[in-house]
């Protein structure tokens, strides 16, 4: 079964902010999710803080479009993603933002807490490579295909 064709995320190009501190991680996160044919427009911040600047389009990013989904990482300096979570949903521009958690941490109050802050999703990254690479797509299947995702707001 494909996704519907008429559907509103396959008229427009859906843009992805991933929200990762690692290079390597980011880097891989991205060829994994080109490898899964996920060809949309990514976009790469380093932390939290650089997250909220991006997301409320402020300096250097005051151009850029706001992203229909974020992947989000939460141990990062400056501003962990636990701390972007909170502030993307008490903030009336953002809240309705799709927000999954990506992150190495599998610590069940990571979990909960992060599902407490209404992300809509929680990935634990496989340590292994090929895991991993059919975790990027299958996330980018369901999140880019089939999710009828919000609208986006300017």
């Amino acid at each position: 079964m494909t996704p519907p064709d008429d559907s509103l995320d396959a008229k427009r190009k859906i843009e992805v902010l991933l929200v990762e501190d690692s290079p390597s991680d980011a880097m891989l996160t991205i060829e994994a999710l080109r490898e899964g044919c996920v060809t949309e427009r990514l976009h790469h911040v380093e932390d939290g803080v650089e997250a909220l600047a991006y997301l409320r389009r402020e300096g250097k990013y005051s151009d850029v479009r706001r992203p229909d989904v974020v992947l989000l990482d939460l141990n990062m300096p400056r501003k962990n993603g636990h701390e972007v979570l909170k502030e993307i949903r008490a903030d009336d521009a953002l809240q309705f933002l799709p927000v999954i958690v990506l992150t190495t941490s599998d610590d069940e109050r990571d979990v909960l807490e992060a599902y407490g802050e209404n992300a809509n999703c929680y990935i634990t990254k496989p340590v292994d490579l090929n895991a991993f690479v059919r975790a990027m797509r299958s996330l980018g299947d369901f999140w880019l295909k089939w999710v009828t995702l919000p609208p986006r707001t300017v």
